[in-house]
C-alpha cells in the first residue's frame, strides 16, 4: 500500500533565516511511515537526525527519536519575595551557590508527595544539567496586556525566576533502551514496546516537572525568598491528539503546546523572554509554538567564532546588563547570545501567523548555568 503523502510546513517570514539543512531534515522525517503532519516553527533548527524546533503528527507509530533524550524538558517560572525595586545583581549572584550537587533533602519524599517513582537518576533531581539549561532570575520589562498579566500574576514590582531544564539522564536512558533494541526505528501504537515507552515517557515528563520545581526551591533557598509557580511547560513530549476523524499520536521536539495556556518563549541569555498567550490551537501549527530562539551555530564552531573576538570575562554581562554564572569555559562561549538566532523575529511570527500574542516581556538579571 502506498505511503500517504504528508503535509510539510514551515512557518517563518522572510526575515526568519531558517537554515537549510534543518528544512532537509523535516521533509526526510516526514516521510517516516504513519507521518501526516510536519511542522517547522519559527525557531527551526538542525538537530541529531531530526530538527528541533518541529512539531509532528503521526497515524499508528511512535518515534522515540522525535521527542529524543531529553522526555519532559521544558521551562517553568515562578514568582519570588524579592523585589524587582531594589535589585542587587552581585549579591544575589554572589549567594547562588552549591546548585550543581545533588540535594541534600529527602528526594524520595519530595517525589513521593507528587505521587512519582524513583528513576534510579535521583542524584540529578534538582540540578539544572548542561547544554541549553539554566536558572535565570527576571524582572517584568513591559505588561503588553495587563489583565493578562495580572491573571497570571505578573507585576512590574517583583522579580521571577524561569527554570529550563528536563528529565536529566533519566531521558537519555529511556531514549537508549530504544535505540539499542529498534535503532531509530518507530514503535507501532497498540504493541508491548510502544506501550512500555509511553509508560517510561510519561514517568519521565513527571519527574521534570519535579525536577524543575526542586531547582526553583533550592535558588529561592539559596535567595532566603519563597518561590510560587506561575506556569510550567513540557517542549519535549508525545502525546494522543485527534487529526480529523484519527486517533494520531504528537510529537513535540523543541515545540510549545499551544494547548494549556500561557507559554514562555526565551531567546539567548542575553535576550527578552516572551510570555504569550496561544490564540485558538489549530492544525497549522500542529497544536504548537515555538520553544526559543533556536540555534544559529554549532556549538562546536561557538568557541573559534568568538575568542577572538570576546574574553570569557567580555561574556559574564550581557548588554542587557545582566550578569551570567558559567564556570565552564566551553558551555560559556556556546550558549553566548551570539549563538542564536533574534527570538524577536521568531516572536514576530508566531504573531503574524495568529498563533500568538505577547502578554508580557521579561528582562534577565542572573542567568546561572553552572560553576565548578
Amino acid at each position: 500500500m502506498k505511503q500517504e503523502l504528508a503535509q510539510v510546513r514551515v512557518i517563518a517570514s522572510t526575515k526568519n533565516w531558517i537554515e537549510g539543512a534543518a528544512v532537509q531534515q523535516l521533509e526526510k522525517t516526514a516521510a517516516l511511515p504513519g507521518m501526516r503532519l510536519a511542522v517547522g516553527l519559527p525557531d527551526l533548527h538542525p538537530g541529531k537526525g531530526s530538527p528541533i524546533g518541529a512539531a509532528y503528527v503521526v497515524e499508528g507509530w511512535l518515534y522515540p527519536t522525535l521527542v529524543g533524550n531529553d522526555s519532559g524538558c521544558g521551562i517553568g517560572l515562578w514568582r519570588t519575595g524579592l523585589s524587582a525595586r531594589r535589585i542587587k545583581r552581585e549579591d544575589w549572584a554572589g549567594r547562588m551557590k552549591n546548585l550543581d550537587d545533588g540535594w541534600d533533602g529527602n528526594v524520595q519524599e519530595f517525589l513521593a508527595c507528587r505521587g512519582i517513582k524513583s528513576t534510579g537518576y535521583e542524584h540529578s533531581l534538582g540540578t539544572i544539567g548542561s547544554g541549553n539549561h539554566f536558572a535565570e532570575l527576571q524582572r517584568v520589562e513591559e505588561c503588553s496586556n495587563s489583565d493578562a498579566c495580572l491573571q497570571l500574576g505578573l507585576t512590574d514590582d517583583a522579580v521571577y525566576l524561569c527554570v529550563h531544564s528536563g528529565s536529566r539522564g533519566f531521558g537519555e536512558a529511556i531514549l537508549r533502551e530504544h535505540t539499542d533494541a529498534s535503532g531509530a526505528g518507530g514503535l507501532r501504537i497498540g504493541s508491548a514496546e510502544a506501550s512500555h515507552y509511553l509508560n517510561r515517557h510519561q514517568h519521565a515528563k513527571e519527574w521534570a516537572v519535579a525536577n524543575r520545581a526542586l531547582i526553583a526551591e533550592r535558588v529561592a533557598a539559596t535567595l532566603k525568598t519563597k518561590a510560587t509557580r506561575i506556569l510550567d511547560i513540557c517542549h519535549n513530549f508525545v502525546e494522543p491528539i485527534r487529526l480529523g476523524a484519527n486517533e494520531c499520536w504528537l510529537h513535540r521536539k523543541g515545540a510549545a503546546p499551544s494547548t494549556e495556556g500561557a507559554v514562555l518563549i526565551p531567546g539567548s541569555r542575553g535576550a527578552f523572554t516572551y510570555v504569550m498567550r496561544p490564540a485558538e490551537p489549530t492544525e497549522r501549527s500542529a497544536f504548537s509554538l515555538a520553544h526559543g530562539a533556536g540555534r544559529k551555530w554549532a556549538r562546536s564552531d561557538c568557541r573559534g567564532r568568538l575568542e577572538k573576538r570576546y574574553t570569557s570575562k567580555d561574556l559574564l554581562r550581557t548588554e542587557l546588563g545582566s550578569l551570567v554564572i558559567c564556570e565552564d569555559k566551553d558551555l560559556l562561549y556556546e550558549e553566548a547570545p551570539q549563538a542564536y538566532k533574534n527570538v524577536s523575529v521568531v516572536i514576530e511570527d508566531l504573531v503574524h501567523e495568529g498563533l500568538a500574542e505577547v502578554i508580557g516581556i521579561l528582562r534577565p538579571l542572573i542567568t546561572y548555568k553552572v560553576r565548578r
